[in-house]
Formats: C-alpha cells, structure tokens, sequence
C-alpha cells in the first residue's frame, strides 16, 4: 500500500499561523425556543459587544430555531432574543476564537404566560429585566451580586433551568467546582435533554481533574441529545482529546450529518484521516471545510497546507 507524508504540509501551514493570528474571529451559533421547548423561527438574536468597542451583529432564527454569526471578532458579548408575543431573554458570552462558540438555548416566555405566573407568584416580576440585571452583574465581574439576583428569581421562580444554568457558570468562573456541579445537574435534572448544561458539567469535571466523570457526563448528554449536533460535536472533542481517533471520527461524521453547516466537523474529520492515511476521504472533508468559508484562519491554514501535500502535483 502505498503511503503518504504530509510533515512537510504541515510544517508549511504551521509557518502561516504567526501571519494570520490578528485576522481571526469566532463563530456564534445557539437555538431560540419557547417555553414547551419548541423552535421559534424568525425570532430576532441581536449580539452586541461588550468591550467598549461599538460592534453589533443581528440575526434571525431559522425554521429550527436556529441562529449562527460568523466573523465575530473575540470578546464578551450581551445576546438578546426577541420575538412578537414573547419576552425578551438576554444572557452575556464570550466568543471565543476555534472551534464554534454555542450560546446556551434561549427560551423565550410568551407575554400571556409570564402574566400567569407572575399572578401566581404574587410578585409581579418581569423576569426578562431580573435575568437582564444579573446578566450585567455578571459581565461587569460582580460575581457574588450576579449569583444572588439569579437566586432572588429563583426565590419566586424555582423551577427554570436557565439560572440554574447561569449559576454553575457563575460558580465555575469562581472555580467553585462543587457549587458548579450542583448546578448544573439541577438543570439538567429540571430539563432532561439540556444539552448546553451537560457540555458545561463535562467541562467542570475536566477543568476539576476529572477526566473520567467528564466522559462519563458527555456521553450521557449523547444519550439524551441523540440529535443534538453539538453534543456530538463536543463528544467528538472529548474523544479527540483522549486518542480515542475511531469514536472522534465516528462522533464528528454524525455531528456533520446532523448540521451541515458546521464547517469545523470536517475539518477534524479530514485532518483525523489523514492520520489513518484515508487520504481520499480526508481530502473530500478538507475540502468541503474550506469550501464553507470557514473563520478559524488557523484551521484554514493547516487545511490549505494538508491539501497541498496529499494531491498530487499537476
């Protein structure tokens, strides 16, 4: 059989990296749904930078609910999603250079809804303006304020997952691993399938040293996400991370069939079968990565490289 090296391309696309650094920016991607867990198609996501630096991206929501932003440079950003009928919901996130940046799911309340329940509560409360206030805290680092206006909604409203989602990030920040922990698997215990959640408890267990309970909560976010892409693609990860190639490539070819439009499953799928010397198939993926006008100039670099070496010279 015969074999290929690809060193040579790699060197070369690793030597492009210093030129392309400053050029780089992240991709946003996230779900807008209702309060029954539904998509909500055409709803608004506005994401403005919270930096000092006058940046701001708009878009809508697609048939699933979904959104994504592409060509965000780096840094804190405040998302706000809105649509007729609907309360507004607004977190803070950090985009990040790399892989996708996944916005935790939205779940936006219908005026009719959120009236009810404040009539129940006896309170009155605008839950959209109290999430609103302890997003800010947050992003401005008062973490301890953050963590107790989140606690004063759910004093009223014990029962959304979202701040207890907010909370493990808040506690994590703090590298308070338990209170992180806690957190997250409350909302994970209020919604079943809250992918987001089960990604960031992963995450807490790896940060913690604890790469074993880490893979064991992503693959249980498998399990209750089947079709959720960006489980997969965070499964993948997970698997990559260990040298676990053959379950990466399995987990990235699933996440890449359940959204085609996530540039950076084919890309690990090329550069993973490079190294099994699949060479036609890695070059089908490496194409098609740059083919979708991918963000990661890093990525596209090692891509460009890789490609360069295994065709053949015409």
């Amino acid at each position: 059989m015969k074999r290929y090296l690809v060193a040579g391309g790699l060197l070369a696309a690793l030597a492009l990296l210093g030129s392309e650094a400053s050029a780089q920016t992240g991709t946003a991607r996230g779900k807008v749904l209702d309060d029954k867990g539904q998509p909500l198609p055409d709803a608004t996501v506005v994401i403005e930078f919270q930096g000092g630096m006058n940046r701001k991206y708009e878009t809508k929501t697609n048939k699933k609910g979904e959104f994504i932003q592409v060509g965000v440079y780096p840094g804190m950003y405040r998302f706000t999603a809105n649509k007729e009928g609907f309360q507004p919901s607004y977190i803070d996130y950090k985009i990040n250079l790399g892989e996708p940046t996944y916005v935790p799911d939205f779940k936006l309340v219908s005026h009719a809804a959120a009236q009810a329940a404040a009539g129940g509560k006896g309170g009155g409360v605008d839950l959209g303006a109290s999430f609103k206030k302890a997003a800010e805290l947050a992003q401005s680092g008062q973490l301890d304020q953050a963590e107790t206006a989140f606690k004063e909604i759910l004093a009223k409203s014990p029962d959304i997952p979202e701040i207890y989602f907010n909370l493990g990030y808040i506690a994590g920040q703090k590298k308070d691993w338990a209170a992180a922990e806690a957190a997250y698997q409350k909302a994970i215990a209020l919604r079943a399938n809250y992918g987001d959640a089960y990604v960031s408890l992963a995450k807490v267990y790896q940060d913690s040293g604890k790469p074993d309970k880490a893979m064991e909560t992503i693959t249980q976010a498998v399990a209750a996400n089947q079709d959720d892409p960006k489980v997969q693609f965070n499964l993948g990860i997970f698997f990559l991370n260990s040298g676990r190639t053959e379950e990466a490539i399995a987990a990235f070819q699933k996440a890449a069939t359940l959204d085609p439009q996530n540039a950076e499953a084919h890309y690990h799928l090329g550069t993973l079968l490079v190294g099994q010397n699949k060479v036609a198939d890695a070059v089908a993926h490496l194409e098609k990565y740059l083919s979708m006008n991918p963000q990661n100039a890093q990525n596209v670099a090692t891509a460009q490289g890789l490609l360069a070496a295994l065709k053949p010279k015409k």
